[in-house]
């Protein structure tokens, strides 16, 4: 019976989790041969190597439905899979803790990647309980910035592996390459971004907030892309605050490249992360980064301020002295960036995935 590796995905919604998921699922199978990616979410197979098997339902009706429900779904695929292969080896992108538990009923190996820092889910006691007691049963936790591995060994006591979000800077310029429309309507205007789902976690609000603070301080166009259930919201706050003629919100880009290479400074406004790739991608293509200072992954990409700006969680009035301040300090921003971008050989492409290769190793 030939082992083979499982990959468990159960919910594919476009972010940077799921970069990792193709970068690593088409490396490793061409690597090892045999390799299973489990998801509800199966419109995203043209993603995935020809050599990648789908296991998904024939009908795309379920992905319109919860992630509980997508979660539920994929792990009676799972379970299907590990009773026809009891030599596989599992390695989970989602839904860790239910993969932890089918996995050891089944005695079978299984790796976690985890993907956002514990601070977006350890503040219920019992659910930090039960994290810490289900993780440890794993074979192995990933995680993908060293201040993560260390904030999981502190909180619960989880000995990780860290492995650095591969980085294909050769990839990301072509695309950035690729013809797009122009989202900004002004040269003259200072051009901001910013990036990501429409949720708490990511906390656009603030970001607006400090637009709404600067207002009438300088001359800029911002744009925020993404999907999500906070853009009513989002979009309420700038009609009411009349930022309509300076802050626009367009849809999701599955190619984002372009329009990064567009702005002057890139912003994350996150609560928390895990290792975010859009500053990264950012840094690829030469455009300066104010960041939260959250858990985990921007302090450590910034090299903790010397690399771009940094402001507290939440703090709007800071996050709009640092843009202010980049305005008018176009030059030392300039050497602030060439530090991060030449910094970036650590996230290299091959030397990651050499990484996640090793981990699963079958021998």
């Amino acid at each position: 019976m030939n082992k083979n590796l499982i990959v468990f995905m159960p919910s594919i919604e476009g972010g940077g989790v799921e970069k990792n998921l193709f970068i690593v699922c088409n490396y490793l199978v061409k690597k090892i041969g045999n390799l299973k990616v489990i998801t509800i979410s199966n419109k995203y197979s043209n993603k995935f190597d020809k050599s990648v098997e789908i296991v998904s339902l024939k009908s795309r009706q379920w992905d319109r439905y919860s992630r509980k429900i997508k979660y539920f779904l994929a792990l009676i695929l799972l379970i299907k899979e590990i009773l026809k292969n009891r030599k596989s080896t599992v390695f989970s992108f989602q839904a860790n803790i239910y993969c932890i538990l089918v996995c050891k009923i089944f005695s079978v190996k299984v790796i976690v990647r985890s993907n956002t820092a514990p601070i977006g889910w350890s503040r219920n006691f019992f659910k930090r309980l039960i994290f810490k007691f289900v993780l440890n049963l794993s074979d192995k936790v990933l995680v993908n910035s060293i201040e993560f591995k260390k904030e999981l060994k502190k909180e619960l006591n989880i000995k990780a592996t860290c492995i650095y979000n591969p980085l294909n800077k050769d990839q990301i310029k072509k695309n950035s390459k690729k013809k797009s429309i122009n989202i900004f309507n002004s040269s003259k205007k200072l051009k901001i971004l910013n990036i990501g789902r429409f949720t708490e976690q990511k906390d656009q609000l603030t970001f607006l907030k400090s637009l709404n603070f600067m207002k009438n301080k300088i001359n800029f166009e911002a744009r925020i892309i993404g999907k999500g259930k906070l853009k009513n919201k989002l979009q309420k706050y700038i009609n009411t605050n009349k930022l309509k003629n300076c802050v626009k919100i367009l849809d999701f880009k599955t190619n984002p490249y372009p329009f990064i290479k567009q702005t002057d400074v890139f912003v994350l406004s996150s609560r928390y992360e895990g290792l975010p790739n859009v500053i990264l991608e950012s840094l690829v293509l030469r455009k300066f980064v104010i960041s939260s200072k959250c858990s985990t992954g921007p302090k450590e990409i910034l090299l903790n301020g010397k690399g771009g700006l940094l402001f507290s969680v939440g703090n709007y009035e800071e996050l709009a002295s640092k843009i202010i301040y980049f305005y008018n300090n176009k030059k030392k921003s300039q050497l602030m960036l060439s530090k991060a971008y030449y910094s970036l050989d650590r996230f290299d492409f091959k030397i990651n995935l050499e990484k996640y290769l090793k981990i699963v190793d079958f021998k």
